[in-house]
């Protein structure tokens, strides 16, 4: 399911950004977050807030499948809301930045659903889980290691099979990276590790550290239309 949020006129076209929820895999609902589409709409893009399954009834392939599905919708569909097709954007906070990555430099997602890759480019917030082969083979175990391992499971192939960062050589799009100054140390790793990645391939990238914001506040504050993204 999702949610559309667009601008009162819809005679001009606009940008579309759809987003994907955070939550670790196995929290997070469209519902929350529907002052990001408001705010979204009155700047005069068209917003969609999207669910997809969560574990421990679906691992990843499941949700980034359920993702992909959503934004083929958008794509045949958006123009209804005075939405660009040819203009998505998607972006992702936390566990959301990991899927929005996966399907986009992964190409299985989008050839299950029969159609090319419709991203235009991507924004990752505080993006968690770029190569989830180095966090659960490196990170000290904790109690959120568990949870992780009922998304991606106990196979390490799985592990890489999962990771965005493995896939750098499919991107053909831009890439959006914002993280918190006072994030985690794994998301400040590896989003400036697939930034200088990204660069080497000659992709189009660009990398922001927003001051003073933790991981939770680099989505909270988006309630706010002063943001600082």
């Amino acid at each position: 399911l999702l949610d559309i949020y667009y601008p009162e006129d819809v005679s001009v076209p606009k940008d579309v950004l759809l987003f994907i929820h955070g939550g670790s895999w196995n929290s997070g609902k469209k519902e929350t977050y529907w002052w990001l589409g408001k705010n979204m709409a009155r700047k005069n893009v068209v917003s969609v807030i999207i669910n997809y399954s969560l574990s421990p009834e679906a691992q990843f392939e499941q949700m980034a499948m359920d993702c992909a599905l959503a934004i083929k919708w958008v794509k045949e569909n958006i123009a209804g809301f005075g939405g660009k097709p040819d203009r998505i954007f998607v972006m992702g906070h936390s566990a959301g930045g990991h899927l929005a990555a996966l399907i986009n430099n992964d190409p299985r997602f989008f050839k299950k659903q029969g159609i090319p890759n419709p991203i235009k480019a991507v924004i990752l917030n505080d993006g968690f889980g770029l190569d989830m082969f180095e966090y659960l083979t490196v990170a000290v175990p904790n109690k959120r290691t568990k949870n992780f391992l009922k998304t991606f499971s106990n196979d390490k192939e799985l592990w890489k099979a999962g990771s965005p960062s493995y896939y750098l050589e499919n991107v053909n799009n831009p890439y959006l990276i914002f993280i918190g100054e006072r994030t985690y140390h794994a998301i400040k790793h590896q989003s400036d590790r697939l930034f200088k990645d990204l660069n080497q391939l000659n992709k189009t990238t660009e990398f922001k550290v927003i001051p003073r914001k933790k991981h939770v506040g680099m989505i909270s504050q988006m309630v706010f239309r002063k943001n600082q993204m």
